[in-house]
C-alpha cells in the first residue's frame, strides 16, 4: 500500500487512532469511526464486558478495526502486564497501549514504569504502544525494549489544549526510528494537521471528538485534518524567512 503506516505488521491507510472514552452514548462509536476512517480503536479493559453486550464497549468497534486495549488506571508496571495479560486472555489480541499514571491531578505518565512493562510484554509479543512524557533518553530506552512506536502526549489528557510539547516531540520525530504517534491533549483538527505536517505518524484523538457538539461530523474533520497534515509532510513543507519576500517579480512596474 502507498504510504501505508506500518505496525505490528499490519499496513495502516488511516494515521488517526480513535479513544473511545467519553462519549454521550455507545452507538455513536461505530458511526465516528466510519466518518473518520480511523482503523485503531482504544479501550479501557475495564469497560469490556462480554456478559453484558450493552456495556461492553468492544461490542462497538465495527469488524475489520484494531482494538487496541489501554492499561488505563494501572500505577505501576505490574499491573499494567497484568491488565495486558488479562486483556489478551479476554480475546482482545496483542495490541496495547501502555499507561501508567500515579499522578492524579494532572494524569502524567510514569516513564519509568511504563518502560519497565514495555520490556515485559514485548518480550511476550505484544505489540506494545507506549504512552509517555516526551524525553528523548526515555524514548529511546522504549525503542531498546521493544516498542512498536513511541506515544509522546501533547499536552495533558483531556485537556485539549493543543501541542504545549511541540519542540520535545519534534526532537521525538527526529531522533527515533519508530512511528512517534501524538496521543492526549489535541482539541482541534488543524492541531492534528500540524502534529502530521511536523512528520508525526499518526495521532490519537478522543476527547475533542468525544465531547463535540456532533461527534461524527467532528471525526469525520479529524480523518480530513490527518490526511491533509501529512499530504502536506509529504510534499515538503517551505521554510520560513524573517523578512518579506514577494511572489510575483518587483521589477517591470507602469512607469519603470
Amino acid at each position: 500500500m502507498a504510504d501505508a503506516l506500518k505496525i505490528g505488521g499490519r499496513d495502516l491507510t488511516s494515521r488517526l487512532f480513535l479513544g473511545t472514552g467519553k462519549f454521550s452514548a455507545n452507538r455513536l462509536i461505530p458511526e465516528v469511526v466510519k466518518a473518520s476512517g480511523a482503523q485503531v480503536v482504544t479501550v479501557a479493559l475495564r469497560r469490556v464486558d462480554t456478559d453484558y453486550q450493552e456495556e461492553n464497549i468492544a461490542a462497538y468497534v465495527p469488524a475489520g478495526c484494531i482494538l487496541m486495549p489501554n492499561t488505563s488506571g494501572a500505577r505501576t508496571a505490574e499491573e499494567a502486564v497484568r491488565i495486558a495479560r488479562l486483556a489478551r486472555a479476554a480475546g482482545c489480541g496483542d495490541w496495547v497501549k501502555i499507561e501508567v499514571i500515579r499522578d492524579n491531578r494532572y494524569l502524567l505518565p510514569d516513564n519509568y514504569e511504563t518502560i519497565k512493562a514495555t520490556e515485559i510484554l514485548a518480550a511476550e509479543g505484544f505489540v506494545v504502544l507506549p504512552y509517555m512524557s516526551p524525553d528523548l533518553s526515555v524514548a529511546k530506552r522504549l525503542a531498546e525494549a521493544g516498542a512498536a512506536a513511541v506515544m509522546p502526549l501533547g499536552s495533558p489528557i483531556g485537556s485539549n489544549r493543543g501541542l504545549r510539547t511541540r519542540e520535545l516531540i519534534r526532537i521525538l520525530i527526529e531522533e527515533i526510528p519508530l512511528p512517534i504517534i501524538v496521543d492526549a491533549g489535541i482539541g482541534r483538527p488543524s492541531e492534528a494537521a500540524e502534529a502530521m505536517e511536523m512528520g508525526a505518524a499518526a495521532v490519537l484523538v478522543n476527547t475533542a471528538i468525544a465531547t463535540a457538539g456532533d461527534p461524527v461530523a467532528m471525526g469525520r474533520a479529524f480523518g480530513l485534518a490527518v490526511e491533509a497534515g501529512r499530504a502536506a509532510y509529504l510534499a515538503g513543507m517551505p521554510g520560513t524567512v524573517d523578512y518579506a519576500r514577494a511572489s510575483s517579480p518587483l521589477t517591470g512596474f507602469l512607469r519603470d
